[in-house]
């Protein structure tokens, strides 16, 4: 068929959509990570595959036994799939934990980690909070996070604390240190301090594709480790997210519960995938998508889930390779 200019008129091939995988709270399980990995690969077409974009939505350390070889590998995917597009978002636990490394932005108001500390010292005792070298500096998540509990028991998760609130013991322990010890910090190696540091605490997508029951559904996507608080306007929270503003003792869409479990109304008016980790379930309901079916529980699995499909893929499918 001629066009207007006496050339062939070319007719667009619809461009196939992007794959986005978001996998869940990993907490130190390297196995379970390994073994997620091998099986997005054998699912996936590999031209898609290797063009993915991956978002990592955060709990990277903590609970289970290989912190840094988790972190070693999750730093090696940019050189072994340099084609893929990887997001690695903070999760409150890694949030404490490049507290307490002292890799986390200094306040933009130039005040001090301290100030942190003064909405939340009546928990002090009970929670035991850090008082070694560097701690009168230190961000109030860290000093939490390599504190010791005095309660033993997680009366919430049914399991026994492991060193602090945040379960953190295994974290130092596969650094070669015992837990609430100064030296992590000069056993943590710079890239993994690097690799903390540059966590982006949200992420954005303009168009993502999703497959919902009317068909292929154009998105804007926001993926944030725990979810948006749905009484805050939501443009305050993505430019706070966004900033890094470590003046707030808790970041409540990196740790929140109740309050970011919804998608905020603003958002329900352009169609917004929200995804998040955090909650130690797997919830699929609508456009807010919640995953993490392990919460860092040994005999929990580790999933992911693929757009625009839809597939929930976890660590422990068997699939024929």
């Amino acid at each position: 068929m001629e066009g207007r200019n006496g050339g062939v008129e070319e007719h667009s091939i619809p461009r196939k959509p992007r794959l986005v995988c978001c996998i869940g709270d990993i907490h130190g399980f390297i196995t379970k990570l390994q073994n997620l990995w091998s099986n997005l690969e054998t699912l996936i077409d590999p031209v898609d595959f290797q063009t993915a974009l991956i978002i990592f939505l955060g709990d990277y350390c903590d609970r289970g036994p290989d912190t840094r070889e988790v972190i070693d590998f999750l730093i090696s995917l940019r050189s072994n799939y340099p084609n893929q597009s990887h997001v690695f978002l903070s999760g409150n636990h890694d949030f404490a934990f490049a507290a307490f490394v002292g890799v986390l932005p200094p306040p933009p108001d130039g005040s001090e980690f301290s100030e942190t500390w003064k909405e939340y010292t009546s928990s002090e005792e009970r929670e035991g909070w850090f008082k070694g070298d560097g701690y009168e500096n230190m961000h109030l998540q860290g000093r939490r996070w390599a504190g010791t509990i005095k309660v033993k028991f997680n009366v919430t998760k049914g399991t026994e604390y492991q060193g602090s609130i945040y379960d953190a013991r295994l974290t130092f322990e596969s650094y070669g240190v015992p837990h609430g010890s100064a030296d992590l910090v000069k056993a943590v190696p710079d890239e993994h301090k690097k690799f903390l540091a540059d966590m982006v605490w949200v992420h954005e997508e303009d168009d993502v594709c999703i497959q919902t029951e009317e068909g292929i559904k154009h998105c804007k996507l926001i993926a944030v480790h725990a979810g948006l608080e749905r009484d805050e306007a939501v443009d305050e929270q993505l430019k706070t997210l966004k900033a890094k503003d470590t003046r707030v003792p808790k970041v409540g869409p990196l740790s929140g519960r109740a309050s970011v479990w919804e998608i905020p109304k603003e958002l329900t008016e352009k169609p917004t995938i929200v995804v998040s980790g955090h909650h130690g379930k797997l919830h699929i309901e609508g456009l807010r998508l919640i995953i993490d079916e392990g919460g860092g529980l040994e005999q929990n699995p580790v999933a992911a889930v693929v757009l625009p499909s839809m597939q929930v893929v976890r660590d422990t499918d068997k699939l024929a390779k």
